[in-house]
């Protein structure tokens, strides 16, 4: 049984007859202004990896951290304590320990981690599985990106005027901390009835959004199935805003290519024709 690069965690069979080492590495920057809860949510986004493939025990974890150097001193002293403080409790929450990692300066804020378990084959559930009359659960509710990104144009003015009228500061604040809450939490739970109800696959959904992930999944698949998706757990308001984002950049994008055809037309014959280069 071997897993490669393409799904949540590797599974490499060990020397050890019937146990494999099921490991995963994953950083990102920074989503949220609390460094403490910015330091949880790190640490279920590395361990989610493993529980998407059905491990519900993690043996040892890393911490990776890119402290920016942008950061004064008396910042550096503050934030990055609260980070790992944050990483480490929930570490603890979820059965496990750090035990090592790596701290480098770098322009910009980073934090992640490695996750390790060694298992036996009846731990994993791999996730090329899935048959026709198959249930989809998803085990938080979608929005989060965009609840942290509304957050942040509350201190833009000419961002937040753009969807003020979709939604209220204090609708805004209630999903960011809701987003803050689901992002922190553990996926352990799922991984154990995944084992109880007999799951056929799984993933974790990340950085690549919902269809994103959906579609890897089913790629991957040693039958032919088709996914439905209908009915959606989404953060209150978070759909609303999205799709008035959705059209206030096509708008810009209307606006910018009328502006575009304005000075195309505005030129000489004989400019119109010119090569354009990109690069």
């Amino acid at each position: 049984m071997l897993v490669r690069i393409g799904m949540d965690s590797c599974v490499i069979p060990l020397r050890f007859q019937s146990l494999s080492l099921v490991q995963t590495t994953d950083f990102f920057y920074p989503l949220v202004d609390d460094p403490y809860i910015q330091g949880r949510i790190t640490c279920a986004n590395v361990l989610s990896d493993l529980y998407a493939m059905g491990v519900t025990e993690c043996d040892n974890m890393l911490m990776l951290l890119g402290v920016s150097s942008r950061l004064s001193q008396k910042e550096r002293d503050i934030i990055v304590p609260l980070l790992m403080k944050g990483f480490s409790d929930l570490a603890v929450e979820a059965g496990t320990s750090i035990q090592g990692g790596q701290t480098v300066v770098n322009p910009w804020m980073i934090c992640g981690g490695v996750a390790t378990s060694v298992v036996h084959a009846n731990e994993i559930i791999l996730p090329h599985n899935a048959v026709e009359g198959d249930v989809l659960v998803l085990t938080k509710p979608l929005g989060t990106q965009i609840a942290v990104n509304i957050h942040q144009w509350m201190d833009d003015d000419d961002k937040w005027l753009s969807i003020k009228h979709v939604i209220t500061k204090e609708e805004a604040v209630k999903a960011y901390q809701r987003a803050m809450s689901s992002m922190a939490r553990l996926n352990r739970t799922a991984a154990r009835l995944m084992h109880k109800y007999n799951a056929h696959g799984c993933t974790d959904v990340t950085g690549f959004g919902l269809l994103g992930h959906a579609s890897n999944l089913a790629k991957i698949q040693k039958s032919e199935v088709s996914f439905v998706i209908h009915n959606l757990p989404i953060i209150a308001k978070m759909a609303v805003v999205a799709k008035h984002i959705k059209m206030t950049c096509l708008d810009f994008t209307r606006e910018a290519q009328q502006k575009l055809q304005e000075d195309f037309s505005s030129l000489s014959p004989e400019l119109r024709l010119l090569p354009i280069v990109r690069r």
